[in-house]
């Protein structure tokens, strides 16, 4: 596949372009800053598989040669404010998904924290006491971020998917994944970033998940 990646520096959006470049598809990635890519990517860059394009991604403008021609677009940005208020994942979507409209491109798969949210799937105790009393307040401002995302998206028109994952861990991943649609994976508690890249890449080539929420955990 044509694949443009937006978070590529980040966490989960390295993950993402290492994982894609290995099984052989062309990649586009967008950063703010190309310096923060390691050094083999840069490496890379400009070559037969990988192009690296310095854009801001909140500038829709600025964003549509990189997604334009491409089989699917895939967004890992996450906040870093912590605890703070933030609009940087719903500013992002509507910047990305304004671009894919203007550019004509369909296929959309978003990285949702919203995975952190009670509902069908978990066991009781997580359920109705862990995640609602526990979770949802240390991180209220990510949530109500991330749901405006969601909404953003699912207004769209695209073919999206939206990916929701449980805490991220780091390190090799197993190679495989648990998947619920509309709900959330049974003792999905974690996930290696590994994990999810390759879950994304399977998502962005599946028909079967345009238009459904997606939870994945190893």
């Amino acid at each position: 596949m044509r694949l443009t990646i937006f978070g590529a520096t980040g966490g989960t959006g390295l993950r993402v372009v290492r994982r894609a470049l290995i099984d052989g598809h062309r990649v586009t990635a967008v950063v703010r800053d190309p310096a923060r890519l390691p050094a083999d990517l840069r490496d890379r860059a400009g070559g037969p598989a990988l192009d690296v394009v310095r854009a801001d991604v909140m500038d829709p403008d600025a964003v549509q040669a990189a997604v334009k021609g491409r089989d699917a677009v895939v967004s890992a940005i996450g906040t870093r404010e912590g605890r703070a208020p933030t609009t940087v994942c719903a500013d992002s979507a509507r910047s990305i998904t304004a671009a894919m409209a203007a550019a004509g491109e369909r296929r959309f798969v978003m990285v949702s924290a919203s995975g952190f949210a009670n509902g069908p799937g978990d066991d009781p105790l997580t359920r109705f006491v862990v995640k609602p009393l526990l979770l949802k307040p240390m991180l209220k401002h990510a949530f109500a971020d991330m749901r405006r995302a969601e909404d953003v998206v699912r207004a769209s028109g695209l073919d999206w998917t939206i990916v929701r994952p449980p805490r991220l861990t780091d390190g090799d991943g197993k190679g495989r994944y648990r998947a619920a649609v509309d709900r959330n994976v049974l003792g999905g508690f974690t996930l290696a970033r590994a994990d999810l890249a390759l879950a994304l890449l399977d998502h962005a080539a599946d028909p079967s998940s345009i238009g459904r929420v997606v939870s994945v955990a190893g």
